[in-house]
């Protein structure tokens, strides 16, 4: 019997990546795309500030094609939300049948996809809904998930964090208040390795820096490198830029600023 088609949105970081995994896995949906908005002006995804040709090396490594939105840069609401409605016509023309989103609690997130997505013939799909973020983000770390803090909020989690692995050191380390998963926008990654890939992702730090409320820690793909093999974790922390002026040794503030994941156009200024 064929499996209904879906495409995944995938943000390039560890949870779409799990999310990718644990879909094949019960096998009730073939996935046959990943679907990424990417900011035309500086090349990267939004809020993950991850490079495009990093994305491209991902969707390699899973073995699937990339579907990419573009978005303008400034994006107004409007622009991103006609993007995305051209994105869903165009799943439909592919004859895809259902969503799946890596959301895990937000409860307006996942309204907002559902009410976007009624009517169009395209079934969501929450395959780590109302999972312990805590749990969770231990299985995916014991599993071989490997991923990099690109992006964090310093209203959230301290400055020193960007750049980290996500670790079970970096899960022991974290403050309390601080959702292990970054579900509510403290931190976000790019995933590089684990049992999504067929093959891990060559990465290398570049620089960490601050930019519209948001510190990014940049990532390259090092020189002829391809998914052959993977940074090793022992050799990150001696690689990884943390120790910057202005960025070491700072504390988040105890301000509160919601990630709206759901409209990737809100997304701050990324490394160049």
């Amino acid at each position: 019997m064929t499996k209904p088609k879906a495409w995944l949105s995938w943000s390039s970081g560890k949870d779409s990546a799990w999310a990718l995994e644990t879909v094949r896995r019960k096998g009730e949906v073939e996935v046959v795309g990943l679907l990424t908005t990417v900011n035309q002006a500086y090349r990267r995804v939004a809020m993950h500030a991850v490079r495009e040709e990093l994305l491209a090396r991902q969707a390699e490594a899973a073995g699937l094609p990339l579907v990419k939105v573009p978005l303008p840069w400034p994006c107004p609401n409007a622009a991103y939300e006609s993007a995305m409605a051209e994105a869903v016509a165009h799943a439909r023309r592919e004859d895809i049948t259902h969503m799946v989103f890596g959301d895990l609690f937000l409860e307006d997130v996942r309204r907002y996809r559902e009410e976007k997505l009624a009517g169009t013939g395209i079934q969501p799909l929450f395959p780590l809904w109302g999972l312990d973020t805590t749990q969770l983000a231990s299985r995916m770390v014991e599993s071989g998930l490997r991923a990099v803090l690109t992006c964090i909020d310093p209203r959230k989690l301290s400055r020193s964090f960007a750049g980290r692995m996500f670790d079970v050191s970096f899960l022991q380390n974290l403050p309390p208040g601080v959702d292990a998963c970054g579900e509510n926008g403290e931190f976000h990654t790019f995933a590089f390795a684990g049992p999504m890939f067929l093959q891990s992702i060559a990465v290398e730090p570049g620089e960490v820096v601050e930019r519209d409320g948001f510190v990014f820690a940049d990532l390259r793909s090092p020189p002829e490198a391809g998914v052959r093999q993977a940074l090793p974790s022992l050799s990150w922390s001696a690689l990884n830029p943390l120790k910057q002026p202005g960025l070491e040794g700072q504390d988040a503030d105890a301000g509160e600023r919601r990630d709206h994941r759901h409209n990737d156009a809100d997304s701050a200024e990324f490394p160049k």
